[in-house]
């Protein structure tokens, strides 16, 4: 859990960390889009090798980044085998009551499995780089149209961000209560599932607990400082669109230009 890294900001002043926010969610929700049209191994090979040059210049360490979403693969494969087990379609090559395996539903689960990885690494690199308070900004200035509407963007720009950065410090409390209970001779690794979920319960009322604690702290100190969203807020900082932002946005439609090109191989 120590490890974790979606949520977390690791200061730097690489490529990546020096794209504008707008520019960086924008780039991510259109990645994510691409994904959902890669149907073959080369679209994703494709999308892969995009992913891992976004990594590099991000001046995190590959190796630093797979431990750090380590504990989402899990969820991953658990949905993966749900897809494997339930899906039907192509030759049969197990079958056991409800459940069965063909090779058509292999292959799906596998293009699920990058799927998801291929999401959550895009998503990890955008809070690795930006801080909550300019993803804050980002959001907006990509939703600031919706003002006209008389959308609440403020508000949910500032939720977002709280949303972010609480996401790390619960993680943090979460080994410490998991170290807290082993150091009392509870075993989360061996028993049956029943025997894992009992144990498990306990974890959940001092998370909760903690958790509303950090929120009327937060909310505590909020008040104090005269804190509001409005739009009148002044800002310290401004982002603007770079060079690098221009050259990020080329690199990435190329891709998905090649992406949708080889769909029918």
């Amino acid at each position: 859990m120590s490890n974790f890294l979606f949520g977390r900001y690791l200061p730097g002043k690489s490529w990546v960390h020096q794209m504008s926010p707008q520019s960086k969610l924008l780039l991510s929700f259109y990645f994510v889009i691409v994904i959902f049209f890669a149907n073959n191994i080369a679209s994703y090979a494709a999308l892969l090798i995009l992913i891992m040059g976004v990594i590099i210049l991000s001046g995190v360490s590959i190796s630093y980044f797979l431990k750090g979403i380590r504990p989402l693969i899990w969820l991953i494969i658990f949905t993966v085998l749900l897809q494997i087990l339930f899906s039907s379609g192509g030759k049969m090559l197990w079958h056991f009551g409800p459940f069965s395996i063909t090779d058509q539903s292999l292959i799906n689960g596998g293009f699920i499995f990058i799927r998801f990885l291929l999401i959550i690494m895009i998503s990890t690199v955008l809070t690795l780089t930006t801080t909550p308070l300019a993803i804050a900004d980002g959001v907006q200035t990509v939703l600031k149209p919706l003002k006209g509407f008389h959308f609440p963007v403020d508000t949910l720009a500032l939720m977002l961000s709280i949303a972010l950065r609480f996401v790390p410090t619960l993680m943090d409390e979460m080994e410490t209560i998991l170290n807290a209970q082993r150091s009392r001779g509870v075993d989360f690794g061996s028993g049956s599932l029943k025997h894992r979920v009992k144990a498990a319960v306990p974890l959940l009322v001092p998370l909760f607990t903690g958790a509303i604690n950090h929120a009327e702290n937060l909310s505590t100190a909020m008040e104090a400082r005269g804190f509001t969203d409005s739009e009148h807020r002044s800002k310290y900082r401004i982002y603007r669109w770079q060079m690098k932002d221009t050259i990020s946005w080329l690199v990435f439609l190329a891709v998905g230009v090649l992406v949708l090109g080889i769909r029918k191989w």
